[in-house]
């Protein structure tokens, strides 16, 4: 009786202590708890999702950055003409000359120039000053060729007319004719005689031109700047010439002094004459700067696919990654690529200049069968290096924008655009998981704020239970 006793007054004690513990609970606590233990698992999930495809991006972005940095500095030394047979002129004074990257010259040309092309230059009657007001009207340029006193128009080249507004001074027709736009160039030179109008005109025999007045009756005088070569008005300083010249002893004209294409694939820019000296258009050797360059490229081959071995290495971030093993398979095949299909010579591929591929993919410069090759065909070895849609660059530029596009599932850009829609919506799951808990939350506060309510409200009742039990078990002790 004593032990049966014993056993319903601890149970009822437990009862009561439980229920009395509900006041002094930390409801708000516990609902957060619980909420976040019941989204953990997923929450774990999409963490350790998000981490791994921000792993991924990281090491294909990498990569791609590898590429572009490879691909611009190339492309940049190509284009530069560095690679290339450098046009040189023994006498410096008499011309410059760079490539027009049309076609790669060969051999020596001989180049003398008998007249350089000039624009025409005209001087108005003297001013006492450059402030001095000229008349108003209009201001007509005419353009054509000027031979003695001469004036034959090109009708194919527009005339253009000039507004001088009332008042203007010989500083402001100077503006007039600058804001025209016209090829033809004004300024006030204060001179001996005064302020004079200087007209400049465009390089070439056939930009002659001449300068023609109507006055405002009301506003005479604008006729004073007028000029053409069989009047005494003004002076002629300079007549308009082409250059002349000859390459090879054979006999040509520019009407400017840039020349393009007289020697194939050269610009010259014409400085002096040196009649019946001429000088010698040559091309230096770039064997030394093509071998440099293809160190270069093969040690930057190598750092890329040193990061290509890393990164889809067993377990590694692009393992299985499709855009990733891709690249690999085109820069393996990069040696044999054949770049100049249309090559007559022995310099077709990489491999024909020195580019060999290992057996982990790496990359080594055979020298000597790039010096070989060099020899053989020094024109087919400089042609590879040109900015055209064959070469060397041409061939690594496509495998960058291949691997670089975004719309290609099977490149290196389609996974980074695949890895960064799948994070997006690992983002967007993740905080539809929070939205979800804190709702979950919320609903287990109100749950519990009705408990606390009811546990309060009870709180005498229990009081009275309790003196109820306590006379109850003194009265079962006694």
């Amino acid at each position: 009786m004593v032990d049966s006793t014993s056993s319903t007054s601890s149970a009822t004690s437990s009862l009561i202590s439980s229920l009395g513990a509900g006041s002094g609970i930390d409801f708000a606590g516990l609902a957060a708890s619980l909420s976040a233990a019941q989204f953990a698992a997923r929450s774990d999930q999409l963490a350790a999702k998000s981490e791994k495809l921000d792993a991924k991006i990281s090491a294909a972005s990498n990569i791609k950055s590898m590429l572009l940095n490879l691909d611009t500095s190339f492309g940049n030394l190509v284009r530069s003409g560095d690679l290339a047979r450098t046009p040189v002129v023994a006498n410096g004074a008499v011309a410059s000359a760079t490539l027009t990257g049309t076609s790669q010259p060969t051999g020596t040309f001989s180049l003398e120039v008998t007249q350089l092309a000039s624009g025409q230059r005209i001087a108005s009657n003297a001013y006492s000053a450059a402030t001095d007001t000229v008349g108003s009207g209009t201001l007509t340029l005419r353009f054509g060729t000027v031979a003695g006193a001469a004036f034959t128009e090109d009708t194919g080249h527009a005339s253009v007319d000039i507004a001088i507004a009332a008042g203007s001074t010989l500083s402001q027709v100077a503006s007039a004719i600058n804001g025209a736009n016209a090829g033809v160039t004004a300024y006030v030179a204060n001179t001996v005689n005064g302020a004079q109008l200087v007209l400049r005109g465009p390089e070439g025999e056939s930009n002659g031109f001449v300068l023609e007045a109507t006055e405002d009756a009301a506003d005479p005088g604008l006729s004073n700047l007028a000029w053409n070569p069989g009047s005494a008005n003004g002076q002629l300083l300079a007549t308009a010439q082409d250059a002349k010249f000859n390459v090879d002893g054979l006999a040509m004209t520019s009407s400017s002094n840039t020349i393009s294409e007289a020697i194939p694939g050269v610009k010259l820019t014409l400085g002096a004459t040196n009649v019946g000296a001429p000088t010698n258009v040559s091309f230096n050797d770039p064997t030394d700067v093509i071998e440099s360059a293809m160190q270069d490229f093969t040690s930057a081959l190598n750092e890329l696919m040193s990061e290509l071995n890393t990164a889809t290495a067993i377990g590694a971030d692009l393992a299985n990654d499709s855009g990733a093993r891709a690249l690999k398979r085109s820069l393996s095949q990069l040696a044999g690529t054949t770049v100049m299909p249309n090559a007559t010579g022995v310099a077709k591929t990489l491999a024909d200049l020195g580019l060999k591929t290992e057996r982990d993919g790496t990359f080594s410069l055979d020298t000597d069968r790039f010096k070989a090759t060099m020899e053989a065909d020094q024109d087919g070895v400089v042609a590879m290096f040109t900015n055209g849609i064959y070469g060397v660059y041409a061939t690594f530029d496509a495998i960058y924008r291949k691997a670089s596009s975004t719309t290609d599932p099977g490149s290196l850009g389609g996974s980074i655009s695949r890895y960064s829609k799948q994070l997006t919506e690992v983002t967007e799951n993740q905080s539809d998981l929070v939205i979800k808990q804190e709702e979950l939350r919320a609903r287990m506060v109100a749950r519990f704020a009705k408990t606390e309510t009811r546990i309060s409200s009870s709180q005498s009742t229990l009081s009275f239970l309790q003196s109820q039990i306590d006379i109850w078990n003194n009265s079962s002790n006694n």
